[in-house]
């Protein structure tokens, strides 16, 4: 995934991996990190998407205090097209309309934003600053 954004030092992929399983076996045994798989009848995986839940000050429009950020939705290349990214954002929407969040958040790449644009995402007001 990263990969194909040319995000990151491709040298540095397995390091980075190695601590994602980390952090991700910690937040999914703390309850702020959720995953889902798109698998096909072989067992292959097709593709995958994430939930990061953080904790948020409520406000008048989202009295939750605690957002769902939408994270790593990748359709592995043999299986694009197919509709497996929009089944699985779809099934990980419901699960977080399920849990109470009002809205969903995300930084979309240049290649998935027509498909959040046309399952109802609206762009913000955020901006962001990398040092």
């Amino acid at each position: 995934m990263f990969s194909e954004m040319k995000i990151g030092d491709p040298s540095e992929f397995d390091a980075y991996a190695s601590e994602f399983r980390e952090f991700a076996t910690q937040a999914m045994t703390s309850g702020t990190f959720h995953s889902w798989l798109a698998e096909t009848e072989l067992g292959e995986v097709a593709g995958g998407g994430a939930i990061m839940v953080v904790p948020w000050p409520a406000n008048p429009k989202h009295r939750q205090q605690q957002r769902a950020f939408l994270l790593n939705v990748f359709t592995e290349p043999a299986f694009r097209r197919q509709g497996i990214a929009r089944t699985l954002v779809q099934a990980i929407m419901d699960w977080c309309r399920g849990q109470g969040f009002g809205s969903v958040f995300l930084h979309a790449s240049e290649a998935g934003r027509p498909l959040y644009q046309s399952m109802g995402f609206q762009p913000t007001t955020e901006l962001r600053f990398d040092f």
